[in-house]
């Protein structure tokens, strides 16, 4: 019987490798969805900050609450796909430089004392001591830990800036290289996914902020950078499908599940349309007529930037290279 299983296993007859994949779902899709906002959240709070962070409304400086906010849920969505998930911890047991999702391990694990001491630093005198004085703090007995951590936020500012900006670049890339680690998977097996999941998720922590009671300087500003990721993330899926369309067989059936195929609806409509072409018009406008913002636009990016990972996620669990030569008569 065990000899059975390990042939079955061995002889690629496992029925949830061939012919699809059917291990990833819809947790792993919004991990990797509020991973990107995450790290998007972390890049634009460490470019604000690099100005004078007492000019910023209160909603843009909590930022990095946000990102903490959304990495946690979306590793809580992680953790539920874990099979042994009383194993988790051995994740930090040891840091393997040539696995990327050892990479990913240590930098979520970074982002929340990188995230906090983000948000702590640049308060005002008046603003700290209402903050140390505040009942909650006095409830958990914290206002001298707080204290010296508010300090070290100022003191070591340029510092906590920099390893923010590093690392919301680092986790937005390691949701990309987390899937394209699998070489045998084609949709995944390109180098744009890393570059095109970090844009993405700078574009939805600027759709996120834009949604939030920030000053009209900002929602300006802000656009401006989410008009930029937008254009930028329509590239990089333009070089994507072009490379998988000129390149063998297999890669060309993979572009077909984007183009004719069963993704195809949900792809060019909801991502590449709703989520991208549809806001990248609306901002334009707005910014360039001075109208006052709608919030139809930021919606409209998280939605797209959602559908993105689902599409991506799932087309990609189907695309191995054993079934594809199938389907193409290999």
């Amino acid at each position: 019987m065990h000899s059975q299983a390990i042939e079955i296993v061995h002889g690629r007859m496992n029925p949830h490798i061939d012919p699809a994949l059917h291990i990833w779902g819809w947790d792993v899709a919004l991990y990797l969805f509020l991973g990107g906002m995450s790290a998007g959240l972390l890049v634009l709070a460490a470019i604000m900050g690099m100005g004078e962070p007492r000019r910023i409304s209160w909603a843009a400086r909590l930022a990095p609450i946000w990102a903490l906010a959304a990495i946690s849920i979306g590793m809580f969505f992680l953790f539920l796909d874990l099979e042994m998930k009383l194993h988790v911890h051995r994740f930090y047991l040891a840091f393997k430089p040539a696995s990327p999702m050892s990479w990913g391990a240590w930098i979520l694990l970074i982002t929340y004392p990188t995230g906090l001491l983000l948000a702590l630093g640049g308060w005002s005198s008046s603003e700290r001591d209402s903050l140390l004085e505040s009942s909650w703090v006095g409830r958990f007995r914290a206002r001298a830990l707080l204290d010296r951590l508010m300090k070290l936020a100022d003191e070591r500012r340029g510092a906590i800036l920099g390893v923010s900006l590093a690392v919301g670049v680092g986790l937005g890339i390691y949701t990309g290289l987390l899937l394209g680690t699998l070489a045998a998977r084609i949709q995944w097996n390109t180098a744009i996914l890393g570059p095109l999941f970090l844009t993405s998720g700078v574009s939805t922590g600027a759709a996120l902020l834009l949604l939030l009671p920030i000053s009209h300087q900002e929602r300006e500003r802000i656009a401006r950078w989410d008009v930029g990721a937008i254009t930028v993330e329509l590239g990089l899926l333009a070089v994507m499908l072009i490379g998988l369309a000129t390149a063998g067989r297999a890669a060309q059936h993979a572009a077909w599940n984007l183009m004719g195929g069963p993704y195809t609806g949900v792809f060019w409509s909801l991502v590449v349309i709703m989520g991208l072409v549809v806001p990248l018009i609306l901002e334009t406008i707005e910014m360039r007529r001075k109208l006052a913002p709608v919030l139809l636009a930021p919606v409209l990016v998280l939605i797209g930037g959602l559908a993105l990972r689902f599409v991506l996620l799932y087309a990609g669990q189907e695309t191995s290279f054993d079934a594809v030569l199938a389907a193409v008569g290999g």
